[in-house]
């Protein structure tokens, strides 16, 4: 046998200990680590479907042979119980293949499943696919309808029957015997939209489906669009043969007609279809449409034009006389939230608000149409964020907010009498909980900038259960290649306000050198770039720059959320101006630093955040050196009526507001490099706007470079693309910054 010595072992384990050492600090992180590998990819668990009797909760699972399962868990203790079918079973009557899961819908009862399989892309959200129904009892699948896709598929509260759309027009099939009828017969392409909603109800007040079945499955409420008015805009699409195709689609630009949206209530008992009183005015919103926890009670939610009045409205699901039973009004705008709830007890619901500088939570008492009582519910220096739902039996509320610090979150129970508040997550971060039905158990997923997700199953007292994914593999990776931290601070602008910041810096980082930046940006209304939370595809981008020598920076400018109300709203009617003023103020600060190359600061951005990059470039013309802008708006003009006219009014009440601060009224100013980027088929931010801004430089001979990708959308994504895309970006950094 061959002896060691304890020194041999030791001096062993020390050059070993310094051989990991030096491959901690030596790994590198590639581009294709960021965008074409799964390297840094993060854990964790996905589609959850809380099931009904408040114990369980169902989730997609992955064979080794690439199909998947449906599994039904137990919350107690976090294991598999059943497996309820997998993908091989689900063959139709009649074929001898299987189908493939795209997304699945248990019915009330938990007895039949929603399949939905070969799934088409209409816009960012909506789609259109096969539907079929699976019964966990017999084993048997049928097709929903063999006339064509369906959309927004939903089984009926008591799971006898589906509605669903086609065509724009909506149809009803009985479980029964598969039978399948028309309820509404003049929906159109660009004209009649019946139970869907069009493309800016979609992309701005978050909804896809106007249908609603009532709690007693008698009766559908579904909202009508005649976009017959609006303009079409119409879009080019290259990679279609040798000739090109043209597409256009109803897209309402800031100022223009918008939909008219009504609300109708159909009767299964006897087909009769009744109309909803909206109110006279035809130029409004109808942007939520929910049941009271009365079947006879619809309730929705109407908004002026102007976004500056919310009124909370019901009708009488037979008559279809409505009553308004609340309003709101603002001096600025009102943002709509899906927190509103009924209580089963039909005399009280819970609405926010930020009416008092923050968001909070509101109970109201009411009968019939009037409301007897008002009680805030939360109160104090912070937002909540998410409103999870409400244990009825024990009459507790469930959300999430960042009472501990802007960038992070925290979920709290508190009875619905505002007393008793309970703070569930015991970790400092980004908590972020999924219920089950009856509020008894959460899963929660914690993570911090520089941590991985952790998800934890808990019960309502805050109580973990068990641990179900801890990224333990993904920690030890980031630490193979070195990941740097990501440092929190504050930067105080010039006139006093605080804005929250990170910072990334080199992991050999030396205070007597001085480092380029790349500001990374965002800026506006319905989004932060700073949060305590671990992030995808950039954050990995920026470990990468880090390691090549750069500083990454981010600040939140006043209009980001978060911070009140005041700070939100500052900007309103002059986007633009105040964002980019609070940016150069970050930068100036930077400059400032003895780290800092002062010469060498540059600005990036997507979207708002493109809108931002070429902004800054060109009104902070001595203080950023260059900026990539990924999918810009040019001027407000060009955006879409309902997000654009939230924010600014509409342009013939505020044309020097929409102009003032658009890029293509300031390119005449930019003395540093812009690297201009834009996909030709963005449906969201039309390429028209870097067509604009091309026009622009060109006429103030602005020296620019542009890049496009065929065929791409606002994502600018599939395939080789993001690859292809953040190669440029950095090759563009490296040589300009």
């Amino acid at each position: 046998m061959l002896r060691i010595s304890r020194f041999a072992l030791v001096a062993g384990f020390m050059i070993a200990s310094a051989t990991a050492e030096a491959q901690l600090q030596t790994k590198k992180i590639t581009l294709e680590d960021c965008w074409a590998k799964p390297t840094f990819r993060a854990e964790g668990v996905w589609g959850l479907r809380p099931m009904k009797d408040g114990q369980h909760y169902t989730r997609f699972e992955t064979l080794e042979d690439n199909t998947v399962q449906v599994s039904k868990y137990n919350y107690l203790t976090g294991n598999r119980v059943q497996v309820l079918f997998t993908e091989k079973q689900l063959i139709p009557e009649g074929k001898t293949d299987h189908i493939d899961i795209g997304e699945y819908t248990l019915s009330a009862d938990e007895k039949k499943v929603l399949i939905s399989t070969n799934s088409e892309s209409i816009y960012r959200y909506s789609t259109k696919e096969e539907n079929y129904v699976f019964d966990m009892a017999t084993g048997k699948l049928r097709q929903l309808s063999s006339k064509g896709k369906q959309r927004l598929a939903t089984f009926s509260p008591d799971g006898s029957k589906v509605v669903f759309m086609r065509d724009n027009n909506l149809f009803l099939v009985d479980l029964k015997d598969m039978s399948e009828s028309q309820i509404t017969t003049d929906g159109a392409w660009n004209k009649i939209i019946n139970g869907g909603t069009d493309w800016v109800y979609e992309e701005e007040f978050a909804l896809e489906s106007g249908i609603r079945w009532s709690p007693d499955s008698r009766r559908i409420a579904f909202l009508r669009f005649d976009e017959s008015q609006v303009k079409e805009f119409a879009m080019t699409m290259y990679n279609t043969g040798l000739y090109t195709e043209p597409y256009s689609f109803k897209y309402p630009k800031a100022g223009e007609k918008n939909s008219y949206v009504s609300i109708n209530i159909y009767d299964i008992t006897n087909g009769e279809i009744t109309p909803v009183d909206v109110g006279p005015e035809t130029d409004q919103y109808i942007p939520r449409l929910d049941w009271t926890a009365n079947a006879n009670v619809l309730s929705f939610q109407r908004m002026n034009r102007l976004q500056n009045k919310l009124e909370l409205i019901f009708a009488d699901a037979a008559t279809g006389k409505s009553t308004v039973v609340l309003e709101q009004t603002s001096t600025t705008y009102i943002e709509v939230s899906n927190d509103l709830r009924f209580l089963p007890d039909n005399k009280r619901f819970v609405w926010s608000s930020d009416a008092d500088g923050r968001n909070h939570l509101y109970c109201y008492t009411f009968e019939g149409t009037k409301i007897t009582g008002k009680l805030q519910i939360t109160s104090g220096a912070f937002d909540v964020i998410d409103f999870y739902g409400i244990d009825e039996k024990n009459t507790r509320l469930f959300y999430q907010s960042n009472e501990e610090h802007p960038a992070r979150r925290a979920v709290y129970s508190i009875g619905i009498d505002g007393k008793k508040k309970v703070k569930l997550s015991a970790q400092t971060g980004s908590n972020r909980a999924e219920f089950s039905t009856g509020m008894k158990y959460y899963i929660n997923t914690f993570s911090t900038a520089n941590t991985p997700p952790v998800v934890t199953l808990h019960d309502a007292s805050g109580k973990q259960v068990k641990e179900l994914v801890n990224n333990e593999k993904l920690k030890q990776t980031i630490a193979i290649y070195g990941f740097a931290k990501k440092e929190f601070f504050e930067i105080t602008n010039a006139e006093g306000i605080k804005l929250q910041a990170w910072m990334i810096k080199p992991n050999d980082f030396d205070p007597k050198k001085k480092y380029p930046v790349l500001m990374h940006v965002y800026g506006g209304p319905g989004h932060n770039t700073v949060n305590d939370q671990w992030e995808r595809g950039d954050f990995n981008w920026h470990q990468y720059l880090a390691q090549q020598g750069y500083i990454v920076v981010s600040v939140d400018n006043r209009g980001t959320e978060y911070q009140g109300a005041a700070f939100k709203k500052a900007t309103y009617g002059r986007m633009g101006e105040l964002e980019s003023a609070d940016q150069i103020s970050a930068a100036k600060w930077l400059q400032q630093q003895p780290y800092i190359d002062a010469n060498r600061i540059g600005i990036q951005g997507w979207s708002y955040g493109g809108y931002m990059s070429s902004l800054c470039l060109a009104v902070g013309a001595d203080i950023f050196k260059m900026a990539i802008s990924i999918a810009p708006v040019a001027n407000w003009r060009f955006y879409d009526s309902i997000y654009t006219e939230r924010y600014m009014g509409l342009p013939k009440d505020n044309g020097k507001g929409y102009d003032a601060f658009s890029p293509t009224s300031n390119m005449q100013k930019i003395k540093g490099k812009l690297l201009l980027v834009h996909g030709t088929a963005d449906d969201n931010v039309h390429f028209q706007n870097s067509v604009e801004m091309v026009n622009s430089l060109v006429k103030n001979n602005v020296q620019f470079d542009f890049f496009m990708f065929p065929d791409k959308n606002h994502g600018i994504s599939g395939g080789n693309t993001r690859l292809y895309l953040f190669t440029k970006m950095t090759d563009y950094l490296k040589a300009n910054l």
